[in-house]
Parts: structure tokens; sequence; C-alpha cells
């Protein structure tokens, strides 16, 4: 247990632990913020619920009571907060795009054997290469499945809070879906780039579904922002928005494409230099 705390505060890095505590103490100290909304909420979820409610009204009582700039500005809190998550599953993500080739000699190994024995031996081989690289494959899961209760929440909250069902922001009353359809397309146009982004910073090296991710998930928050209201389609272009900005600044698929083409370069020309010598080797016996 020690351990896997110690790795995962390694990858995490100090600085984003300590932006995440500030962003936590924000986020209570907004929720405990008194506000004008009288709606009574019911049970532990009724308490989560209204606990993110007045987070929001916190947040846009701070932005000259504006409940839409509130929203963003929550999402933003909230990116802040899940950031160890995202710095440690980035981290992760970049060690195994590394032993991808590893795992893929594995299962080209037991290509074609489904008993129980062999499928038994390539799990064990998977998870000791895992173990050796000190990677966890699922931990690129852990922000997504950190947000859904968030997701959750903020749909309760909008929907059973008078102030912000009937609240507006620009075109939009945030309790009900984007007429236009604006708020559907930057999602998707956003989650397409982070996606892209986070893809190519990976190298080749991936399997298939990591690959087509880019282009199946905006399709999914698109249909999705048409259907639910618009403080969800808000929070999804400013967290989409935000992890554009975190994707470069942490994994640069750009600076990742230049090395990966500086290795292949130089692993070419090591090639030659070997071919080369060993030409030279023979004349010199001849």
């Amino acid at each position: 247990m020690e351990k896997k705390k110690n790795n995962f505060i390694k990858q995490a890095g100090w600085f984003s632990i300590l932006v995440s505590a500030l962003a936590l103490i924000a986020i209570i100290a907004f929720g405990l913020m008194p506000n004008s909304d009288t709606t009574v909420y019911k049970g532990i979820l009724g308490s989560v619920t209204a606990f993110f409610a007045n987070s929001i009204l916190g947040v846009s009582k701070f932005l000259g009571n504006s409940y839409g700039y509130g929203i963003i500005g929550f999402t933003i809190l909230i990116r802040f907060l899940i950031l160890p998550l995202m710095a440690y599953s980035t981290s992760s993500s970049k060690s195994m795009a590394k032993v991808t080739p590893l795992i893929k000699k594995v299962q080209d190994k037991y290509k074609g054997k489904r008993d129980r024995d062999s499928m038994t031996n390539m799990q064990a081989e998977t998870s000791a290469i895992y173990k050796e690289a000190g990677v966890n494959p699922y931990a690129s899961l852990l922000p997504v499945i950190i947000q859904l209760p968030v997701l959750w929440a903020l749909f309760q909250a909008v929907s059973s809070t008078p102030t912000l069902k009937t609240g507006s922001f620009f075109w939009l009353q945030l309790g009900k879906s984007d007429p236009y359809f604006i708020l559907p397309i930057l999602a998707a146009l956003f989650t397409f780039i982070s996606s892209w982004m986070s893809t190519a910073s990976l190298g080749k090296d991936q399997p298939g579904f990591a690959k087509a991710m880019p282009y199946i998930f905006p399709f999914i928050i698109f249909f999705s922002s048409m259907a639910f209201p618009s403080a969800l389609s808000l929070y999804w272009v400013a967290t989409n928005a935000f992890q554009v900005v975190q994707t470069f600044f942490l994994q640069n698929p750009f600076k990742a494409r230049a090395e990966e083409r500086m290795a292949q370069q130089a692993e070419t020309d090591r090639k030659r230099a070997i071919t080369k010598t060993l030409r030279k080797s023979r004349k010199r016996r001849k």
C-alpha cells in the first residue's frame, strides 16, 4: 500500500497535489456560503446535491452573480481538484505506450490458444510486464470515473434548484437544452481535440480501440449534449477546453511526435552504421 502511495505521489507530483488541495478548500468554502435559494433537499444524495448547488451558487456570486460563469468557474475548480489523477493517468498512459510492444508479443505468443492454461499464462505474463514497468492499466479510467458522480450531482443540482434551473447565460436557459446546438458542437469539438492530442502523444503502438476513441467520444458527447440541460453542456465545453490546454502542457503531442521521429531516425542511423561496419569488416577479410 505504501509503495502504491509513493508511486502515485511520484507520478502525480507535489505541485498538482497542492493545487488539488487548494481547489478542494475553495469548493468547500463556496459550498458553505449562504444563498437565497430555499430549496429543501432530503437524504444523503440530497445533501450531495445541495452541496454542489451551493458551490455553484457561491462561485456564481463571486463572479458577479452570473450562473453561467459560475458553472464554468466550478468546472475549473473540479478540474484542479482531479489534477493529480490526470497527471497520474497521463504518466501511466506514457508507460503503457512503452510496454505495448511487449504486451503485443505476449498476445502473439498465445494467439489462437483459448485453453485455460494458455489464457492463465498469458494473463500472468501480461501482469508481470505491468508490474515490472510499474504500470496500472486502469489508471486512465480514474478521471472519467471520478467525473461521473460530478455529472450526476450537477444534473441533480440544476434540475432541483429553481435559481439554477431558470438561470440564463447569453442565449441559454441553463435548465433547458441549447436551441441552436452551439454548445453540443463546441463540446464535441473540444472532446475530439483533447482525445486526439492524448492519443497522438502516445505514439503509434496503441490498441485499435485507443486509436478509435477520438472519433467515437465526440459523437457520444454531441448527442448527449443535445438532450441534456445547457448547464451540463456548458460543463462539458469548459471541462474539455480545459483538457485541451492541460493535455498540451502535460503531453504535448507535437513534441512527442518530434521525439518519436528523432528516435526512429537514430535507430535507422544505428542500423546503417552497423551494416557499414560489417561491410568494411568483410572487405578486410577478402
